[in-house]
């Protein structure tokens, strides 16, 4: 395995601060790990600003050169990475391989060709009028800018794909912004890895030396510190609820207010409606399971909530659902935290009245294990609290008693990152009456299919209404990502000289 230090890197420069922690790996030794507070963030937020002065004004095509040369950097560190990755979190290697390895690397390549492009530019022009009556009109021009300095937080669930260089870091550096990351301490071995990867690929295309920072930390001190830090722009932000909805008041609440876009997860209801239910309800009950159980349940999009109807099929897709997920054994989780607080939401869930206990079964330690929950449309709605997301393979089955009911119980819920419709052609009527709800509850609604499994692509929408994210308006997956860090402005009459070169003749 490559040597790892534990640093962090700040002004272009690997750097020993701060106290050292143990990380906390499922297997081989753990690593000492330098965690970074105020101190470091003011420094490596002084390198990023100092950089966003040069960066900023970039050509499209040097910055795009730079996003290839990470994809490309990290792609050359697949072993080792897939190898520190697996022995942190547990996740098994196709999954870091062939997966969430090559989706960082093509969703930077991504931003590089959309940059090329161009048209995020959203360029403008109102040529002048000058013999307008009653007033002239000046030569309007406009396009879309960088903000500046853009502070991101790793997610403990994708330790590639949402964390160093995930979506956040590719749609920042594309837009202009430099980045200073903190580093999620589920992870730190591999984090320092890709950090390594963007520092070379840096050297190797000429960036400033700030224009990427990284900072270790196991404290709030840092995140706090990222947040509050004048020099902040914006943040990108993947997690829990609690931990987003601190920091972003914390935002909020700074002298000059900053975007914050907090991706929070959400329980991404499925509704199977009545003709699929009875047609398929065993087979949307196993592929329902399937979904649930991936990545030991710890996706933001896992379908945490099935609605049913009274009727054929209800019994026949819990009876599938069951078989399938008691065939899944018990498997490590991210972190020993993660997995306890798993099991508390289990323990809440199986405490509340109406509740049937359908499968459950026991786990301890790092470990998590599916388990799978019946309610009345009744109590779901009479118990708020179990629409509280469970990070992990743990689903809730509502059987609503009628249409009434359903569409109650849709428009009912808080904001979600999905919505997910399971119908056949009798369906279209009771589909078409959730629709206006549904699209107001969630940032992507998806039929006869699940939302585990979240394409990088153009048209992609990954938010959603509060408390699914902090900004509904946004996405943190897919290009129209890079619109987070851009904001317009408007030149009039200006000298070409004093143009940006985008915008000029």
């Amino acid at each position: 395995m490559t040597d790892l230090t534990g640093q962090h890197y700040i002004d272009g420069n690997w750097v020993s601060a701060g106290q050292t922690f143990e990380s906390d790996p499922v297997s081989g030794t753990p690593l000492h790990v330098h965690s970074g507070g105020k101190a470091e963030i003011d420094a490596a937020m002084k390198a990023a600003e100092a950089a966003f002065e040069t960066y900023g004004w970039r050509s499209r095509e040097d910055r795009a050169l730079f996003l290839d040369a990470i994809a490309e950097e990290i792609e050359a560190r697949v072993d080792a990475i897939t190898e520190i990755g697996m022995a942190e979190t547990g996740l098994p290697e196709p999954r870091l391989r062939s997966v969430e390895l090559p989706r960082t690397a093509n969703q930077l390549r991504l931003f590089a060709t959309h940059i090329r492009d161009g048209a995020y530019l959203d360029r403008r022009h109102d040529e002048a009028l000058p013999d307008r009556q009653p007033m002239p009109r000046p030569d309007l021009r406009m396009i879309q800018r960088p903000l500046g300095p853009v502070a991101v937080f790793g997610a403990s669930n994708f330790p590639l794909a949402f964390s160093t260089a995930g979506g956040d870091t590719a749609a920042a550096l594309a837009a202009g912004c430099p980045v200073v990351y903190k580093g999620h301490p589920a992870h730190p071995g591999c984090g320092e890895l890709v950090a390594r990867a963007i520092a070379a690929a840096s050297e190797k295309t000429g960036m400033p030396a700030g224009v990427f920072g990284f900072i270790q930390s196991n404290t709030n001190e840092a995140g706090e510190a990222l947040v509050t830090h004048s020099i902040t722009r914006a943040v990108g932000f993947t997690g829990s609820f609690r931990g987003g909805k601190a920091l972003f008041d914390l935002a909020m609440a700074r002298p000059e207010p900053i975007p914050f876009f907090g991706e929070l997860g959400a329980i991404n209801p499925v509704f199977v409606l009545p003709a699929a239910q009875a047609a398929r309800g065993g087979e949307i009950g196993a592929a329902w399971a399937g979904s649930l159980t991936m990545g030991v349940g710890q996706f933001c999009t896992n379908p945490g909530v099935v609605i049913l109807t009274e009727g054929e099929g209800a019994e026949a897709f819990l009876t599938q659902a069951a078989e399938a997920l008691g065939k899944v054994p018990a498997q490590p989780m991210l972190t020993a935290g993660v997995a306890k607080a798993y099991r508390g939401g289990v323990e809440a869930v199986s405490g509340t009245d109406g509740v049937e206990r359908i499968l459950a079964a026991s786990c301890e330690g790092r470990q998590g294990a599916p388990a799978v929950f019946a309610v009345s449309g009744d109590d779901w709605q009479a118990h708020p609290v179990l629409a509280h997301e469970i990070f992990g393979p743990a689903g809730i089955v509502v059987r609503a008693k009628d249409a009434g009911q359903r569409r109650a119980i849709a428009a009912d819920l808080a904001g979600q990152l999905t919505a997910t419709l399971q119908m056949d052609d009798g369906d279209t009527d009771d589909a078409k009456a959730l629709m206006p709800i549904l699209e107001r509850k969630a940032g992507r609604v998806l039929v006869n299919g699940f939302p585990t499994g979240v394409e990088v692509a153009h048209a992609m929408v990954h938010g959603g209404p509060f408390p699914a994210s902090t900004n509904f308006g946004a996405t943190s997956v897919g290009t129209l990502a890079i619109r987070r860090f851009l904001r317009p402005v408007c030149y009039q009459n200006m000298p070409q000289a004093l143009l940006p070169e985008d915008l000029r003749d």
